[in-house]
C-alpha cells in the first residue's frame, strides 16, 4: 500500500485482530470473569464440544483434550491472550473445563514448579516452537 496525501497507511503483519471481531467474540468484555489465568495455567476439556457452541469454543476443548497452556492456547487461535482468558473463562464458567497452575502441585517442596519462567523466557520457546 502507498502513501497518500494527508493520509500515513500502516500494515501490521500478522495482526489481523480485527476489534468488531474481538469485541464480538467476548461479548464486549475486556477482562475475564475468573482471575485463575495466567499464561502457563494448564487448562483439560471435560467434556466434548456441543451443537451450537461457538467455534472458539469448540476449537478450545478439542485442544485441550491434553493439558495445555494458555499460552500455547492463544497462539493456536491467532487470538491475543487476554482474549482467550476471556473465552476460557467461560468455559470454566460451564464446567466445561478444568484449569490447574503448575505451581499448585503435590505440595513438594522439590517439585521442578517452584518457579515459573519469566514471560520473556516464555515467549523465547514459543517463537522456538513456532519455528520448529
Amino acid at each position: 500500500m502507498g502513501k497518500h496525501r494527508g493520509e500515513r497507511v500502516v500494515n501490521r503483519p500478522g495482526r489481523d485482530d480485527d476489534p468488531d471481531r474481538l469485541y464480538t467474540l467476548t461479548g464486549g468484555r475486556s477482562k475475564p470473569d475468573s482471575d485463575s489465568f495466567d499464561l502457563v495455567t494448564l487448562v483439560v476439556s471435560e467434556c466434548d464440544p456441543t451443537p451450537g457452541m461457538q467455534s472458539e469454543h469448540v476449537a478450545i476443548l478439542d485442544m485441550c483434550r491434553a493439558p495445555t497452556a494458555v499460552v500455547e492456547i492463544a497462539a493456536e487461535l491467532r487470538l491475543p491472550v487476554g482474549i482467550a482468558t476471556i473465552l476460557l473463562s467461560d468455559l470454566l464458567y460451564a464446567g466445561k473445563i478444568t484449569v490447574r497452575h503448575p505451581n499448585i502441585g503435590p505440595g513438594l517442596p522439590d517439585a521442578p514448579w517452584n518457579a515459573v519462567p519469566d514471560s520473556t523466557t516464555l515467549e523465547k520457546v514459543l517463537v522456538g516452537l513456532r519455528n520448529l
